[in-house]
């Protein structure tokens, strides 16, 4: 059985800072040694150090889609976290629509969105609350940097007894019947979402449009505070006036470092 040491767990915790702003502690390097192992052994390298030496000269990107996707932990459940979906549909789509009434055009990035069930709970939300209002747009981005997880939000597909928590109009409504044990996202969610690849640490965002609301919930908490500041800083400035940023209950803003401004718990806006 092939071991980690010290100083190759240091090499690929210096590597997943650097590429992916992801802050892992001594405490992770069982972790990642329980991730990696699997690739290591399949591959029938000689040691932990052979792979990441294969990594970084990685041409075709396939080994580094395969690290990501083993490195990265991606949880999530439709209806995590309730509060902030109430307060989506209650306080912040009326402000929206009355602003945007002329151009009725949503812009919403689930900037985190694993495999796929908050972009499709935030976009059931959507369809709820304009489902009588005609000519309003309301197609989101979802974003991760796992392509394993943004195939599995693409297609949709999640066991039955997951959906279990959400009203059964919305499940009989947004979800179809896929074999015994899954149920698909109908066409109407899928087509109006889209999932793409993106690094939140990237030095820039390069979008057309300011968003209204930002959902990047449970990730910062893997990010230190330099990362995290940046991170939200760069929300900040592709966001319009009153936008609303949505983050985890077990995350929180620094007052001193953001403009954001309190709104309820994990919830800030940009004045």
């Amino acid at each position: 059985m092939k071991t980690l040491s010290d100083s190759e767990f240091e090499l690929f915790r210096k590597h997943i800072k650097q590429r992916y702003g992801i802050n892992l502690t001594d405490q992770k390097k069982s972790l990642v040694y329980s991730r990696l192992r699997s690739i290591i052994e399949v591959r029938g390298l000689k040691s932990f150090k052979e792979y990441y030496d294969l990594l970084l000269s990685d041409k075709d990107g396939e080994l580094t889609k395969e690290f990501v996707g083993k490195i990265t932990t991606n949880h999530t459940f439709f209806m995590r976290e309730k509060e902030h979906f109430d307060y989506l549909l209650d306080k912040i789509l009326p402000i929206v629509e009355k602003k945007h009434n002329s151009t009725k055009d949503i812009r919403l990035w689930c900037a985190a969105c694993s495999s796929g069930e908050e972009a499709y709970m935030l976009q059931m939300v959507l369809r709820e609350y304009f489902e009588n209002k005609s000519g309003w747009n309301t197609e989101i981005l979802a974003t991760d940097i796992s392509n394993t997880v943004l195939n599995k939000a693409y297609r949709g597909i999640y066991p039955t007894d997951a959906l279990e928590v959400l009203p059964e109009t919305w499940r009989r409504k947004y979800f179809k019947q896929h074999d015994a044990h899954h149920m698909e996202a109908e066409k109407i969610l899928k087509e109006n979402i889209t999932f793409a690849k993106f690094n939140l640490i990237e030095d820039k965002f390069n979008f057309k449009k300011q968003f209204q609301v930002i959902f990047c919930r449970n990730v910062m908490i893997y990010f230190d505070a330099e990362t995290r500041n940046n991170l939200v800083n760069k929300f900040y400035d592709v966001s319009e006036s009153g936008a609303h940023l949505f983050i985890g209950q077990s995350e929180n803003l620094s007052y001193t470092d953001t403009k954001y401004k309190y709104a309820m718990p994990a919830v800030y806006k940009k004045l």
